[in-house]
């Protein structure tokens, strides 16, 4: 069994893999890296990383920042390993359609990066995380939503304690709730392509408009970073329900203090939503370069 795309998919990274046994992502990458990139499941079922993808998909991401390496950025407070591989995050949050494509090129020989896992996570449209809905929301501290530099309200969140790296790295959070919805992975392709179907983020306090992204190779997190929007798209998807309903907006990507424009999506219109493409450029070899 390939991954699948249809819309509002759901599978969980521990029924695809059970057997297997029990793995985080790092293991379940060693494991595609096994036999060519598949997984077989205790079904007899075999995954594998995502098909190549449409030529469409490929011109648009001719220009979008390639082969430079990606700058690397806190996740911020509310990251943690959510056990969902599939391509529809959405679950039932409501929100303008959003796909994301992402390519993982090797920032330094300029080629696709295979088999690498590939996680996006960000709020709802009212500026809530899944796991992490009381924090996020203000109710364990604060006026609600995470201040710049995406620590949270009061500090660090349970089991969220600085970690000491790097850009105020902080530590994975411990779930609070079970909600998953806007979290998931899927394995680079042999193009280094994956592709999500999600909504348009929302927004919370101090923050602009974005989305998280996390990088697993070798059994290493070699990129951890974040993806942004043009101010004029986000302006005129958020006038709309059910984001208008969400008012006070008091950051935008001018005055954010993670935003650079090389963590800009490359967007065009996609039916009734929009397609976000974008190139990773990863320091496979971890040197710097």
């Amino acid at each position: 069994m390939g991954y699948d795309h249809h819309e509002g998919q759901r599978v969980s990274r521990r029924r695809l893999i059970a057997g297997i046994g029990s793995v985080g992502l790092t293991g379940l990458l060693a494991a595609c890296g096994r036999d060519g990139g598949t997984v077989t499941t205790s079904t007899g079922e075999t995954v594998a990383p995502q098909a190549t993808t449409t030529s469409d998909l490929t011109s648009l991401f001719a220009d979008a920042n390639t082969c430079r390496l990606t700058a690397s950025t806190t996740q911020g407070p509310y990251y943690f390993d959510a056990d969902k591989i599939r391509s529809d995050i959405r679950e039932d949050r409501a929100g303008v359609r959003l796909r994301v494509a992402i390519r993982v090129q090797d920032s330094e020989q300029c080629g696709p990066l295979a088999n690498a896992v590939v996680e996006i996570w960000h709020c709802d449209a009212t500026g809530l995380y899944s796991g992490a809905e009381a924090q996020s929301s203000g109710a364990s501290g604060g006026s609600g939503g995470a201040p710049p530099g995406g620590a949270p309200p009061g500090g660090a969140p349970s089991g969220g304690a600085p970690s000491g790296g790097g850009n105020g790295q902080l530590a994975d959070l411990t779930p609070t709730d079970d909600k998953r919805y806007l979290r998931g992975a899927q394995v680079t392709n042999a193009d280094g392509i994956v592709e999500f179907t999600t909504i348009w983020p929302g927004w919370y306090r101090g923050r602009t408009v974005h989305i998280h992204a996390m990088v697993h190779l070798d059994n290493s997190r070699v990129l951890t970073t974040q993806l942004m929007f043009d101010e004029a798209l986000n302006t005129k998807v958020l006038a709309a329900q059910p984001y208008a309903a969400h008012t006070g907006r008091d950051t935008f990507n001018a005055d954010d203090i993670i935003y650079a424009d090389s963590m800009l999506l490359k967007v065009t219109e996609d039916g009734d939503g929009y397609l976000g493409v974008i190139n990773f450029g990863v320091d496979r070899d971890q040197d710097g370069t």
